[in-house]
């Protein structure tokens, strides 16, 4: 009986010697040496009640498009019933197609089938309506492999969804040959260590989802011009570099518990003297992979269709071939009748033991409970879709991408562009796939003009006007095997555009392109994007502007200039960036409420359109234009569109120039407005401090009316005393189209407020009219215009390009949104004038009003401030600063402002929606504008309206709280 119970626990423990040498037993097995035996226990059952055809038949793995018609899905049916196959590879189609033909055939059979696909960057490989990460090329310049363990990791997870248990990834061919025609792109580079780590890395991520793994393409694929799809392509290397380079990486990924190796269809003369393609030969797969190498796990033949093979013997005998050299499944055959028929011949002949049939079948078996096929459960079409097209995809894909980035070249430290105010940019684009997201987003940071000509002599004439050219060389994205070269005449061209200009080439297609260039001497910066996908297009434009930093490596070599490994790392300059919201912890599903609130207010009429940016930690991850210019419905809100900030003047333009003031020693919190205004001195204003002033706890009066005195008194219509229709002589500051005013009401203005009464006891009040002062303060200490001091010192610093006043003379009248019919003094359309008369009368330049801006310039001034005064690699201001003129120095007075910011609600309603720190700040304004910042959460929120169109009187948007509401939505989105 002892002799029973030892020889027993001998074998068992011989069971689990093996398992522990083959990734199909052991790996992820939920319950560990338990899981074998179930494992173990479920095999013999199923193998035990096989038939020799259907043994046979598990060798098998068959193509199926899901776009074919009913005939050949009939085919298929018949080789499940009558030949047993063991498994299908799906191509070509669509993911619900899939998923209903994988449940059909799953439920035909007594064994479950094995589902495969190559899936090398997602299952878009094969299928329409499904995601594409990057592809291994571009995931190859990453120098953080976790990121690709995670893209495998999500990869795995899509393949799971969709009823996949095999992945045909991934590829560890090491690309050391530019003219590779099939690997390329696909491969993760040329050095045999980085494309390791990275197989590793994704094959992790993929097993950690369960789906088993195979590295291709064995013995490596990588140093040829041919492809194996059409002829047998000769891997003519000595036996010593084959060890030493190409079989490195599956040596790695064995030692790794790689599940399976896909033989290719190479001629490899020195693993195989006899020139029968490495798919068919013994001593490849069985003496070298299997015996020598030590894989244990599935060996499956690439395509047995494929003309590297398919050549060599008719159907039927290849597959036998490929059999006795040790491969365990048959991947497409030609003809699985044929093939079957001669394996069971060469049974019957001795030629297959039952033995050599058992080591494949039951490693069949093995890997289908390993991926749970042993409880199959139909794949759910419900959701599919969307289940395969996440928001955490895209926040995948932006990590990966921005990773991968490589800058190549950067002389002088051209990248990032600095110094905004001092370029003049313009983009020539190149290539056949387009870049207009690439400009869209380069637009986000500067004015950056698209130039393009029918000649190169007119085209280089353009660029004369500019001191910087960007040139982005787009490429397809549809797969990786569209050509990525530059045409003779693009290679002209940049040759031309770099020899006269400062130039840098973002390279939106394989590195490899950059081989035909001859020289890149003239070229200052290169960036190799890699991709033309729009969320590299959109990293792309923010690393060149340094909104995001670039850290890639060159996975391969561009000749002798450009060694793999190349890459300059560069550093991010808090400029804002642009990507999605579950990327700094905000939920898209909830923000959606945010469109829920504006198609309402649209619907009600509040407004006729609105811009809305949310951005967290220096990054927009919401972007939206609503509704249209006016309710006439005829252009629609676009981001270049700018709107009458209104009041947002006072905290935008204003008040950034007294902060300046202050903290060089100019000015400070306590001097009186006698000490920087003499007007005021013998005044009851005289006294008062900047503090009080912009706290608005002066006892200002909250506005003055003074278009009302220019009104002819028995028309009501504007006075010809102080009017013309054209400028001339003293009548020269303009109010509205045809509309010109008299200059010297200008100093009446200023008189008015010094002589205006103040409230009789100290109370708080909200007043335009220090703003007034403060304008004039300013201009006169610099001797100069406020639209000029704000683009000087800041807006054109920020790049703000579309932020300022006297939008007329910066911007298309069509991209300036109207804010009112006034029919009362101007009589017309107010449209690229300023909305306030108290604004207008001042010639459009007021401290209290008469700024412009789209909502992408209002969010780069409020980053700035939530940066503590950095933005884009300048200091504008120190913390301490932003922190002084936003404290609130009268709260124990009941007064919630900042000094010029203004602050939430000390108690009921107020400015916010009341669920925000008492840190944050911001401010409104009279046209529908408003804009809010909290340091506590990083939240950015900027709102852009002309509720006040087509008259003021409409204040729906105001009485129903929209912007504030607003406001609650992102805040009750924040997930963490």
């Amino acid at each position: 009986m002892k002799y029973f119970i030892l020889l027993f626990f001998t074998l068992f423990y011989i069971s689990l010697s093996a398992q522990e040498a083959n990734p199909l037993l052991t790996e992820d097995l939920p319950d560990g040496k338990a899981g074998f035996v179930a494992q173990k226990k479920w095999t013999d059952s199923i193998y035990n009640q096989m038939t020799l055809k259907e043994k046979v038949g598990q060798l098998f793995m068959v193509q199926v498009f899901s776009t074919e018609p009913e005939q050949v899905r009939d085919s298929i049916i018949e080789l499940i019933n009558d030949y047993h196959i063991g498994g299908i590879i799906f191509t070509k189609g669509g993911p619900v197609r899939q998923a209903k033909l994988t449940n059909q055939f799953q439920d035909m059979t007594k064994v479950p089938l094995l589902i495969a696909m190559d899936a090398e960057w997602g299952l878009a490989m094969r299928l329409d309506s499904t995601y594409a990460f990057p592809w291994n090329m571009t995931l190859g310049a990453i120098n953080d492999n976790e990121l690709i363990r995670k893209a495998g990791e999500q990869i795995g997870k899509h393949c799971k969804r969709l009823g996949v248990q095999i992945n045909f990834a991934p590829v560890v061919d090491i690309n050391t040959n530019p003219d590779n025609p099939i690997i390329g792109n696909r491969s993760f580079g040329e050095d045999k260590i980085n494309v390791t780590q990275k197989a590793i890395a994704c094959m992790n991520g993929m097993h950690s989802e369960g789906i088993l793994s195979s590295a291709k393409h064995f013995p490596g694929h990588g140093d040829t011009d041919q492809d194996s799809h059409k002829t047998l392509p000769t891997i003519g290397f000595s036996r010593i570099r084959l060890d030493s380079v190409e079989l490195y990486p599956f040596r790695k990924l064995i030692e790794n518990g790689v599940s399976s190796v896909m033989i290719a269809h190479l001629n490899v003369p020195a693993l195989e003297p006899s020139n029968i393609p490495s798919s068919l030969s013994k001593k490849i797969v069985t003496d070298l992979l299997k015996q020598k190498m030590g894989f244990h796990g599935l060996v499956f033949t690439d395509a047995l269709n494929m003309r590297g093979v398919a050549d060599y013997d008719e159907p039927g005998k290849v597959d036998l071939e490929a059999f006795l050299a040790g491969n365990d499944i048959l991947l497409i055959s030609e003809s699985v009748p044929k093939a079957s028929e001669k394996i069971i011949e060469a049974y019957h002949e001795g030629i297959i033991s039952e033995q050599r049939l058992a080591h494949s079948v039951r490693k069949i078996l093995y890997a289908k409970y390993k991926a749970g096929l042993n409880h199959f459960v139909p794949v759910e079409t419900a959701y599919l879709y969307k289940d395969l097209n996440k928001i955490q995809d895209d926040v995948l894909y932006y990590e990966l991408m921005e990773n991968a980035a490589t800058v190549i070249k950067n002389d002088k430290g051209i990248l990032p562009i600095k110094n905004l105010e001092k370029r003049s940019i313009a983009y020539v684009e190149m290539g056949d796939a387009g870049g207009n997201t690439f400009y869209d987003q380069l637009n986000d940071y500067a004015k950056v003009d698209r130039v393009s000509a029918e000649h190169l002599d007119e085209l280089l004439q353009k660029l004369n006007a500019y001191n910087y050219v960007i040139v982005g060389f787009h490429k397809s994205n549809t797969n990786p095997w569209k050509s990525y070269k530059f045409t003779d005449k693009e290679l002209v061209w940049l040759h031309e555009i770099a020899r006269k200009n400062v130039t840098v080439l973002d390279v939106f297609a394989s590195p490899y392109a950059l081989l035909d260039i001859k020289s890149t001497t003239n070229l200052e910066g290169i960036l190799v994007s890699y991709q033309n996908s729009e969320i590299s297009q959109k990293v792309s434009a923010q690393i060149l502007f340094g909104a995001r930093g670039a850290s890639g490596n060159l996975p391969v070599s561009i000749g002798k200039e450009f060694p793999q490994g190349t890459g300059y790392v560069t550093k991010s300059l808090n400029r804002l960036s642009y990507g999605l919201p579950e990327s700094e912890g905000l939920n898209s599903y909830k923000l959606r409420k945010i469109d829920s609130i504006m198609n309402y207010a649209l619907e009600e009429k509040m407004t006729p359109g609105a811009q809305i940016i949310v951005a967290r930690n220096g990054r927009v991850v919401y972007r939206k234009n609503f509704g249209f210019h006016t309710y006439e419905k005829k252009l629609s809100v676009t981001n270049q569109d700018v709107y009458d900030l209104a009041s947002l003047t006072k905290i935008l333009a204003t008040l950034p120039l007294i902060m300046e003031l202050e903290e060089n020693g100019t000015i400070n919190l306590d001097t009186s407005l006698k000490e920087i205004l003499p007007i005021t001195k013998h005044s009851n204003k005289a006294n008062i401090t900047l503090k009080m002033a912009l706290s608005h706890y002066a006892g200002f009066k909250a506005w003055i009316p003074y278009y009302q005195s220019t009104l002819d008194p028995e028309t009501g219509e504007p006075s010809k005393r102080y009017f013309r229709t054209e400028s001339m002589g003293e009548y020269n500051i303009q109010i509205a189209e045809n509309m010109f005013m008299r200059h010297d009401l200008i100093d009446t203005i200023f008189q008015t407020i010094v002589d205006s009464d103040r409230l009789k006891k100290k109370e708080y009040l909200y007043s335009d009219l220090p703003y007034y002062l403060m304008k004039k303060y300013l201009e006169n200490h610099y001797n100069s215009s406020l639209d000029y001091l704000s683009q000087e010192h800041f807006y054109k610093l920020l790049g703000a390009n579309r932020t300022g006043y006297l939008p007329r003379e910066k911007f298309e009248i069509d991209q300036i949104i109207p804010s009112e019919i006034d029919t009362v003094w101007r009589k017309q359309t107010v449209q690229g004038f300023v909305h306030d008369e108290g604004a207008a009368m001042l010639g459009g330049i007021g401290g209290h009003a008469g700024l412009f801006s789209n909502a992408n310039g209002v969010a780069k001034i409020m980053q700035m401030y939530l940066n503590g005064g950095y933005y884009g690699g300048k200091r504008y201001f120190q913390e301490k600063t932003i922190s002084k003129f936003n404290t609130c120095n009268y709260c124990g007075e009941d007064v919630r402002r900042g000094v010029g910011f203004d602050k939430p609600q000390l108690k009921g309603i107020g400015p916010t929606c009341g669920c925000v720190s008492l840190k944050s700040f911001g401010h409104s304004g009279f046209t529908g504008t408003y804009t809010w910042a909290n340091p506590e959460t990083g939240i950015l929120y900027v709102f852009l309206s002309n509720r006040v169109f087509p008259h003021r009187s409409n204040r729906k948007l105001i009485t129903e709280n929209i912007r504030t509401e607003i406001q609650r939505a992102i805040n009750e989105a924040i997930d963490f």
